[in-house]
């Protein structure tokens, strides 16, 4: 009887991480945004926007979900830093991408219409915040699922 649970959860697992891997989910050097730590892959993900935000432990899903708007900054940019959501405006004025403005905040590349922009968010004290609050995903236009 163990034996088949095992072996079940096995194929679990497995299935689980074909479909990340199907994805394209980059899970490499991602950390858990509530404790900070390494990011497990499947085993604590979570669903979040119509992507996952992965987690360190059983625990910190429970976490997340207790108070989602604590966390929410740091979930916006782990689904940009892992690839299941794509930018299409500055996150500051909502204008067209200059590729040349990109920063690196927390794994995620974020591009802004113009040095000014650029300048602001890398000034800012905490940039997970002032970049992936709710307000300033939405304005950025990150799609979840959106093509490259």
């Amino acid at each position: 009887m163990k034996s088949r649970m095992l072996v079940g959860l096995g194929l679990a697992f497995v299935a689980i991480a074909a479909v990340v891997a199907a994805e394209g989910v980059k899970i490499e050097g991602v950390k858990c945004v509530v404790a900070g730590s390494k990011a497990a892959k499947e085993a604590n993900a979570v669903d979040y926007k119509g992507g996952k935000v992965f987690f360190c432990c059983q625990n910190c899903p429970k976490a997340f979900a207790a108070d989602t708007a604590k966390f929410a900054a740091k979930a916006n940019a782990q689904l940009v830093a892992t690839g299941q959501a794509r930018q299409a405006a500055c996150p500051l004025s909502g204008g067209k991408l200059n590729p040349e403005t990109k920063i690196t905040v927390n794994g995620a590349d974020v591009c802004f219409c113009c040095e000014k922009c650029q300048a602001k968010a890398k000034d800012a004290a905490d940039q997970v915040e002032f970049l992936f609050n709710d307000k300033a995903f939405e304005k950025a236009g990150f799609k979840v699922g959106a093509a490259k």
